[in-house]
């Protein structure tokens, strides 16, 4: 890949403010980038299951996702073998007929799919589609490069992502701690008892009632400090 591309993925990432902005810029390059591509997307395996992260301008709805439901598909079989999935023609292609029927009728004749190395993931490709038969021919070159090039970037982001929710997740527990915290402090005083036995009555109780205990806290909370409650005080 020329370093002018380099530096353009470079500074996507640092323009990005997430996971979905940096990842359409790049299937937005992509296209730019490879001849005979008229749209690009990102299959990438998540939590056992393959999904498309990003598509570019003018991607045609479902395409992937069809190959996702069958099961069969080149980008399905790129991100699954690692091997580069090529179909020049689809009016000739046999390996996939459900998919190839479906891309024929949005306008897909030539299809590419380059697998991309992402550490952080298992199974991941950069699919290339054309309009017209051989399309991709002289691009699987700039195809080839731009997905080892790219692969670092969408590593990057999803460590990103991963980090982001690693950190609302402890926010969520610590607040989850808190409410907890104050409903057994309010059972304390309103029994008269010790913090183990209210916060034992308050798991009987979200046991009994089918709900979560953090749920149950937070209404209990919410109860006591509603303005009608102070009044009644």
């Amino acid at each position: 890949m020329s370093s002018e591309t380099s530096d353009t993925l470079d500074q996507a990432m640092v323009r990005s403010s997430g996971l979905d902005t940096l990842l359409r810029d790049l299937t937005d390059r992509a296209v730019q980038d490879v001849p005979g591509a008229d749209a690009c997307s990102i299959t990438v395996r998540r939590d056992g299951r393959l999904l498309t992260l990003a598509g570019s301008d003018g991607m045609p709805s479902g395409l992937d996702l069809r190959q996702y439901e069958n099961g069969s598909g080149p980008c399905v079989d790129a991100a699954e073998t690692g091997e580069e999935q090529y179909a020049p023609d689809l009016t000739e292609e046999s390996r996939w007929p459900a998919y190839t029927e479906y891309a024929l009728s949005v306008g897909v004749r030539c299809v590419l799919a380059v697998p991309v190395v992402v550490e952080s993931e298992k199974g991941a490709a950069l699919n290339f589609y054309g309009g017209r038969a051989g399309a991709l021919d002289p691009g699987r070159d700039a195809a080839r490069a731009f997905a080892a090039r790219a692969g670092d970037a969408i590593d990057v982001a999803l460590r990103i992502e991963r980090r982001h929710q690693s950190a609302a997740d402890v926010r969520t527990a610590l607040l989850s701690r808190s409410v907890i915290d104050q409903a057994i402090g309010i059972l304390m005083a309103r029994e008269r008892v010790d913090a183990r036995s209210a916060l034992e009555r308050l798991r009987r109780a979200s046991q009994d009632r089918n709900v979560k205990l953090r749920d149950l806290c937070g209404q209990l909370v919410a109860r006591v400090s509603a303005p009608d409650s102070r009044r009644r005080k």
